[in-house]
């Protein structure tokens, strides 16, 4: 069985280390204030954070509300235990690109990234790079080259623009399309099981969970089993996952 030829990664938290810049990000900004916000316990605001992320971004993907809405909302449910006043938009808005700027100064890569991609092409030999991300191209595509990857990758799909957003199989056969490659031929690498790698393999791609620094419960090892994902725990055992699928 031949190897693929188009390998295609969620970006934050798979090649990017987004919740470590978040965790960073959070810590700057909270002590920029005086008082409460500043001195309150770093690992249960760090999880608070981590919550409303994930609530009020999920909520943008459905449809609920628009990207600037999400944003807001996280600074404004952050900030309301500590008597905070950004009850106006621009309030909210320069609260959260307070946020962003500190976000910003910790973008890096993962470790196992580059040396994983440079593998892949040495195993590969032709092998095409790609993203998926749940997110706004603008934002992602200034990551990108921030991080030093944007000409490793051939095509970056954003669910912002697309209008659909992982695990929606729609997102999958669209990025396969602008590959021109079947399904079939392509991977999917993501840090999370349902959204990324089930959401790949229902598509028809080959479906891969980076389920790094822990071990997987057993209902997760079951259901990517069940599905026919592949579990790694680096990037770097990409490229021997698939030259035991080459010729």
């Amino acid at each position: 069985m031949t190897g693929p030829s188009v390998i295609l990664f969620d970006l934050d938290d798979t090649l990017f280390q987004h919740s470590e810049s978040v965790a960073a990000g959070v810590l700057a900004h909270r002590r920029s204030h005086r008082g409460p916000l500043a001195d309150a316990d770093d690992a249960i605001e760090f999880a608070r954070w981590q919550r409303l992320e994930e609530h009020h971004y999920h909520r943008y993907l459905s449809g609920e509300v628009d990207f600037l809405g999400q944003r807001r909302a996280r600074a404004r449910d952050f900030v309301a235990p500590y008597d905070l006043d950004l009850a106006t938009d621009d309030a909210a808005d320069d609260w959260f690109n307070a946020y962003i700027v500190q976000y910003r100064r910790t973008w890096r890569l993962h470790s196992d990234s580059v040396p994983a991609l440079d593998a892949l092409s040495a195993t590969l030999p032709g092998v095409r790079f790609g993203v998926i991300t749940n997110a706004v191209m603008a934002f992602q595509t200034q990551k990108l080259d921030a991080i030093g990857l944007s000409s490793r990758l051939e095509h970056v799909i954003a669910s912002g623009d697309l209008g659909v957003a992982k695990p929606d199989p729609r997102i999958f056969a669209h990025a396969v399309a602008r590959f021109g490659v079947e399904a079939s031929s392509a991977v999917y690498v993501g840090d999370r099981l349902e959204t990324d790698a089930i959401g790949a393999a229902s598509a028809g791609l080959i479906g891969v969970w980076l389920c790094r620094g822990r071990a997987p419960a057993l209902r997760e090892e079951e259901d990517a089993h069940a599905h026919g994902v592949r579990i790694i725990h680096s990037l770097t055992e990409l490229p021997s996952l698939f030259a035991e699928r080459s010729p």
